[in-house]
């Protein structure tokens, strides 16, 4: 039996996004500020608390995180 490597997929909602670039400085290899509003780098990443604390962190909760596998959401917590 081999192990699963847990992954995270990470969507930002751009038309939520308001581009305050607080979730780029929280996870600077997940995350950037594109034409004005956040982009995520990759679609799925490792698990990386920095990601959790950006979604938390959007003042827009434009940031989800969630389990690749399962689909659970992850952050923001609701």
């Amino acid at each position: 039996m081999t192990a699963v490597e847990t992954r995270w997929t990470v969507t930002v909602d751009r038309e939520a996004c308001i581009g305050t670039g607080v979730c780029a400085g929280a996870a600077p290899r997940q995350l950037e500020v594109r034409t004005g509003k956040a982009s995520v780098l990759a679609p799925e990443t490792a698990p990386d608390e920095a990601v959790i604390d950006a979604a938390e962190m959007c003042p827009m909760s434009a940031i989800t995180v969630r389990d690749a596998a399962s689909g659970a959401l992850l952050a923001p917590e609701e």
